[in-house]
């Protein structure tokens, strides 16, 4: 049989699998978002006054349409990473570092939750949904044989990746939401 793992394809559960795994995890924090930021800012606006008002502002100021249009502009974003993976065998580059951002994300949910002592949104499909498709994918990808080396910048990348998709997705999601009054 020889090495098959180098000649292993990888399947658009895989790739594409990202944007449906980002679908269904964005759906909990869409419907869960918006109601929990009203409810428990105040209090964590008080469990930790050294925290600065502009970022509570910034946090109270998204409401259920701008936080609809950025999941909106997002999905646009996982979307063309998706295909991007897909389209390459998974050897895209720009989907790698989605795939890694995305996983990442999710521990960052979790701590989110260890920090406030209880649920945040998102929590629910971090460790149940996000890190195991992130894993997982990964794994697939390592057996094909286009995985790029793990590297302490590829965390990095994929943090900031993550971080810059989403502060684009609530720049244009304010920017429509204000345009349209």
């Amino acid at each position: 049989m020889g090495n098959s793992s180098i000649d292993e394809k990888v399947s658009a559960a895989v790739t594409l699998g990202l944007f449906a795994a980002w679908a269904l995890h964005d759906t909990e924090e869409l419907v869960a978002g918006p109601r929990w930021v009203r409810e428990n800012v105040p209090v964590l606006r008080e469990r930790w006054p050294g925290v600065p008002d502009g970022v509570w502002r910034a946090v109270e100021g998204v409401d259920e349409r701008e936080f609809g249009v950025a999941v909106g502009v997002m999905a646009g974003i996982v979307g063309a990473g998706a295909v991007a993976g897909w389209a390459s065998g998974g050897r895209s580059a720009a989907y790698q570092a989605m795939l890694n951002g995305f996983g990442l994300h999710g521990l960052v949910h979790m701590g989110q939750a260890l920090a406030v002592r209880g649920y945040t949104p998102g929590v629910a499909t971090s460790p149940t949904l996000v890190v195991p498709f992130a894993v997982w994918a990964r794994g697939r990808l390592k057996r094909a044989g286009v995985l790029r080396a793990g590297r302490g910048w590829d965390a990095v990348a994929g943090l900031a990746w993550a971080g810059a998709a989403t502060v684009v997705s609530h720049g244009v999601a304010r920017r429509v939401v204000r345009a349209r009054g």
